[in-house]
Parts: C-alpha cells; structure tokens; sequence
C-alpha cells in the first residue's frame, strides 16, 4: 500500500512539473527587453505625465478665455428696469415720466452674452510656466534612472535565478552520490558488516536532501516569477529558465571610485533648483504691471428668442497689485526656505551616495576574496572527500565519516555558488552607482 501511494504521489509530482512550460531566456534577451510596461517605470512615467497636463495649464497666459451665457430675469427694481429698457432700446419719452420712473412695472430681459478676456503681459505666469518645463524636465530624468534601477534589478533577478537552478544541479549531484554511497551501505548491511545505525545515517541524509532539492525548486520558481513581474508578463503555468548558467566575471573596481556628477539621480536634482529660481522670480513679478484685454458683444429683448437690441464693450486695463497683505513676500520667503532646503537635502544626497559607492566598491572586493576563499574550500573538501571514499572502500572509514565528508563538500559548493551570486550582483549595483 505504501508503495502505491509513493507512486501516486510521483505521477501528481510529474504531472505538476509537466504542467508548466518552460520558457528559455538569455542575459541578452533580457536587456532587450522594452521596460514601459514595468510597473515602476509606468508610475515614473504618469507622474511625468501629470506634470506636462499641468504644464498645459499655463497655456492660459496667453491664450483668450471665452465665455457665452443666456440669462432670464424679471424685476420691478427703478435702476434695473430702466436699464433693462434701455438695453432693449424701447425707452419712449412715457419712461421719463417720474411716476414711470419711481414706480415701473415688472419687466422681462432676456440676455446674450458673449464675453472674451486676453492676457497680454502676465510676467508671474510666464514664470510659472518657466517652473512647470523644469519639473516636467526633472520627472522625465527620473523616468530614465528609474529604468536603469529597473535594468539593475532585471540583471539581479536573471543572476537569482541562475543560482537556483545552479543549487538544484548541485543537490541533485549530491543525492546522486548519497543515493551511490548508500547502495553500497545497504550491500554492507546485507553482509553484517556494519551497523543498522550506518543505514539509518544514510536514509536521515538522504531526506535531507531531498528537503533541499524542494527548498531550491520553490526558489526557481520564486526567482522565475519575479522575473515576470519586473516584465509585466504573465506567469501562469510558465516557469522561466536561463540558457547561461551562473559563472563568475571578474571586473575591475577602483579602490577609491569618485560619484559621477552626471548620474541621472544627482541630475535631476540639481535641475530641480532652477524651478525653485522660477517661482521666487513669479512670486516677485506679482507687484510688477499686468495687461490684459477684454470685450463683450451683448443681445437683449424682453421676449425669449428675440434679439432685437446689441451692444458691444471692449477695452484694455492695465493694472498694478500695490499691496496684497505680504501675500506675495510670505510665498517668496516660503520658496526661498525650500530652495534652501533642498539644496541641503542635494548636499547630503550626494555625499550618501559617495558613501555608497565607495561601500559597494569594498564589498564588491570583499566579495571577490570570498569566491576564492570558497572556492579553494571547495576544492579542499572535494580532495577529502575522495581520499575518504578511497578508504572507506578499503574498509578503513566509518559510514559516519564518509556521510559528513560528503555533506560538507555539496555545503561548500553552495556556499561557492552563492559566494558567486552575491559577487556578481554587488559589481552589478557598482556599476548602476557609477553610471
């Protein structure tokens, strides 16, 4: 019965991997990849796009504002019913009568009006406008570095998933070798020329690998869809695999690496003052004149849908805010602190990230004597390993030891494979911090 279940769980293990199809994919496919559907990025790019719907509202200083209305009324208000009279141009010489004039009887007006207002000189808005390019400018930088922290992360996702599939092959070696050795404990056992406890070592061994071989495969598939959310693609049924398997790429990094000043980051920031620039210039040209145009063209009548009377008014106004209650010197002190502020917050961003460089510069070498610290680990537990198996076919080591010299060797090896992976990633953020 034990043996049917095994078998069933078997087929249900197949049928799930076989479910899944494999995609393969390459370190260069993934560069090629067009990142506008990245999430991220789309959120770098709408706040980008939010600045250049705002900068479309500036487009008012320059452009007229027209209005149309069609108004009803009724009065019996002396001033508003002569006027309204007036304007219907049905004033007799009876109006001027003082009793008429006093006391007149409700009357009708119905109203056309078509109203037009024309900026012409309006420095605080032109500065405005001038604020609004610079910040769309700075959001579509950011759009840039965002892509290239996109890219960063793409690579260090492509490298974690070649190092689960890297630990699965090494885990599956390793059981291979324990599903070897063991056949040949079980020969042992069969003869009485060890203990059960030997066997028993075996078997805790293997499970314990086949744990790992698990842990590893969920990792892979972890690793896989990541890879399909930094892409924005789907992931049903599908489980990515690379066509380069993980290997270390030695790079040169400077000792003392200088911050590049033209990183899009420290760009971005550095443009955003110029904003700043601009609107303490529009909040000081509030005192200065403005001059705008206007003009109306007016249709009424005391019945709906005549339009027996017109006029027009047109006209052009200069004008000067002489004193707003310091309104305008408490927004220019208020962009003035944040100028201020923000060159400080620029300061201490730019030192941050040339503490940061020179971090990941270390690192990066500190990362670079691990590998060949593992790697001769390895190596050394791969010579102990073989004189072990060497003399416990000759009878002379106990199971136990083998087992342990075993288990050490695949754990170097992981910690070989890792030792990689973390290599390979700091040099990969070195360069995204130099770029």
């Amino acid at each position: 019965m034990q043996k049917v279940w095994v078998f069933i769980l078997s087929v249900a293990g197949f049928q799930h991997l076989f479910s899944q199809e494999t995609i393969r994919i390459s370190a260069a496919e993934i560069e090629q990849k067009i990142l506008d559907n990245n999430l991220q990025v789309k959120l770098a790019q709408k706040e980008a796009e939010v600045a250049d719907a705002e900068l479309l509202g500036t487009r008012s200083m320059y452009l007229p504002n027209v209005s149309a209305s069609y108004t009803y009324s009724s009065t019996n208000n002396p001033l508003y019913a002569f006027g309204s009279k007036l304007n219907q141009e049905r004033i007799r010489m009876m109006d001027f009568d003082p009793n008429s004039l006093n006391s007149p009887k409700s009357i009708s007006n119905f109203a056309t009006k078509l109203e037009i207002q024309q900026p012409i000189i309006n420095m605080d808005a032109i500065y405005q406008k001038k604020a609004g390019e610079i910040k769309s400018e700075v959001l579509k930088i950011k759009t840039e570095r965002t892509k290239e922290y996109v890219r960063f992360e793409l690579k260090k996702a492509y490298m974690m998933l070649q190092m689960a599939y890297k630990m699965v092959e090494t885990l599956e070696n390793a059981e291979k070798t324990t599903i070897a050795n063991k056949k040949v404990v079980d020969g042992y056992y069969k003869n009485g020329l060890i203990q059960k406890s030997e066997v028993l070592y075996m078997d805790v061994r293997l499970k314990e690998i086949e744990n790992q071989i698990q842990y590893a495969q969920s990792n892979v598939k972890n690793a896989s869809d990541y890879l399909f959310f930094l892409l924005d693609e789907n992931d049903r049924n599908k489980v990515l695999k690379p066509t380069e398997s993980l290997e270390y790429q030695e790079n040169m990094v400077e000792s003392n690496p200088a911050l590049n000043i033209n990183r899009k980051d420290l760009q971005a920031y550095q443009k955003s003052l110029q904003a700043y620039d601009w609107m303490i210039k529009s909040s000081r040209a509030k005192f200065l004149p403005k001059l705008n145009a206007f003009g109306s063209f007016e249709i009424y009548d005391n019945k709906i849908a005549q339009f027996d009377a017109n006029g027009y008014l047109a006209g052009i106004q200069l004008s000067w805010n002489l004193f707003d209650g310091l309104k305008a010197k408490s927004e220019q002190q208020k962009y003035k602190s944040e100028l201020s502020k923000a060159e400080t917050e620029i300061l201490q961003y730019q030192k941050q990230s040339q503490l940061e460089l020179q971090k990941t510069a270390r690192q990066a070498q500190d990362a670079e004597n691990k590998v060949t610290l593992t790697k001769l680990a390895f190596e050394q537990s791969q010579e102990a390993y073989r004189i072990r198996k060497n003399r416990y076919d000759q009878g002379l080591e106990k199971s136990a030891d083998l087992l342990t010299s075993e288990t050490q060797m695949s754990q170097k090896e992981l910690e070989h494979i890792q030792a990689i992976f973390d290599y390979n990633t700091t040099i990969e953020y070195y360069k995204f911090l130099r770029n």
